[in-house]
């Protein structure tokens, strides 16, 4: 009896180690969690998953069957992607529908064999090369910091004409931004399609890592020097998703701020917050992943955990908070449904800003596949919004002493 205190006190000990090794464990896997997190957010994806079914191909009658989906059952103009991303096809019309499959309009197979494909990837750019608008394009170079960033350029033939500079969102390249190139020629505009830094075409940085805008400015930045460079007085920037972030920061960032006249901005992220609170319940993150992640990504030294050379302050990024800083008229194209990045950041700018930002809200258009889902409306409503730009600073100008 005399050694049972002794007793108890060794199960008390070994449950007390349990219960630590448990603590330890778990903290482990949330720590590990929250490095994931904060590595996934800023490491470009460089093999796109193809998750889209192929469940029948008719090259002779044209068609393709795909798994049905919010994207894959879209009225519109896309692009599937198959075969490792060496296939290409761009399909059309919705011509059936049943529980589980779509069945589309081939438009064309630029690439690749699709009858033999199983899966693919649905994208939003539609075209592969400016060439595809029979236009005339020119290759060049923009010297950014990080070395020769190759870009299109598309040119009026006015030699006076405004400038836009298109600008692609995460995870893709300067193609993207091809569908806006015939609303700015039609309106008179000189284009240059830009790439920017771990795009896979651009110089990467060197962390090889996202700055989610607070970095790929600096290409945009380049991109305006050339522009400016081209003799260009009067210039609209364009984003798509983060490219929209990216021209943000450039907007408050660059010297060459001034040059800018206006921006349309396509599904962008104006607020990362609004997008990985969005994700991480997409994902059912608990909230404290989420939060830690944030907090790794601002903090030095800690923040080398993601694999960044520099921390990113999301706060700094937040645009509906700096909505005062904006000193240019600005468009932007949201669709509700979006699915990737909420259009509740899109929607609280517009409100803080009604007096330079208008926005224009499709509802089931999906993430940056606004063009494909209606090219009419979309190039409407550029075109209306570009008419006004052009108005107001032939107005300011002619007041110039």
């Amino acid at each position: 009896m005399a050694r049972r205190p002794d007793a108890v006190r060794s199960v008390g000990l070994v449950a007390l180690g349990a219960g630590i090794t448990a603590a330890a464990v778990a903290g482990a896997v949330v720590a590990g969690s929250v490095a994931a997190v904060a590595r996934a957010v800023v490491t470009p994806d460089r093999k796109r998953s193809e998750r889209v079914p192929i469940t029948a191909v008719d090259l002779e009658a044209r068609t393709v069957s795909l798994g049905r989906s919010p994207d894959t059952e879209s009225p519109g103009r896309y692009s599937l992607w198959f075969g490792g991303a060496t296939g290409h096809m761009r399909v059309g019309a919705v011509l059936a529908t049943t529980g589980s499959t779509v069945t589309r309009r081939i438009i064309a197979v630029d690439a690749g064999d699709p009858t033999v494909a199983r899966r693919g990837r649905w994208g939003g750019w539609f075209y592969l090369t400016p060439g595809e608008l029979g236009v005339p394009v020119e290759d060049v170079d923009v010297q950014t910091p990080n070395g020769p960033a190759p870009a299109w350029v598309v040119r009026a033939e006015d030699p006076a004409a405004p400038w836009a500079v298109l600008v692609h969102g995460r995870g893709v390249t300067r193609a993207e931004t091809i569908r806006a190139v015939p609303v700015f020629r039609a309106a008179g505009y000189s284009v240059l399609l830009a790439s920017w830094r771990n795009d896979g075409v651009a110089p990467p940085s060197a962390d090889g890592r996202y700055g989610l805008g607070s970095t790929e400015w600096e290409d945009v930045d380049a991109a305006l020097d050339w522009v400016a460079q081209q003799g260009a007085s009067s210039v609209v920037l364009m984003g798509w998703s983060m490219g929209g972030a990216v021209v943000l920061q450039t907007l408050v960032r660059s010297g060459l701020a001034g040059l800018v006249s206006g921006v349309v901005l396509e599904s962008a992220v104006v607020d990362w917050h609004a997008v990985l609170k969005s994700q991480s319940r997409a994902l059912r993150l608990p909230r404290p992943v989420r939060k830690v992640a944030q907090w790794v990504l601002r903090t030095p030294v800690v923040h080398r955990v993601a694999g960044l050379d520099q921390p990113i302050d999301l706060r700094e990024l937040d645009m509906v908070a700096r909505a005062d800083e904006l000193r240019v008229p600005i468009l932007l194209l949201h669709s509700d449904d979006d699915g990737f990045v909420p259009s509740s950041a899109s929607h609280a700018l517009a409100a803080a800003r009604p007096d330079l930002v208008q926005l224009e809200v499709a509802h089931v258009a999906r993430h940056t596949k606004l063009w494909n889902h209606d090219a009419e409306w979309f190039d409407a409503r550029i075109r209306a919004w570009l008419a006004e730009v052009v108005q107001r600073d032939g107005a300011a100008s002619a007041r110039e002493p």
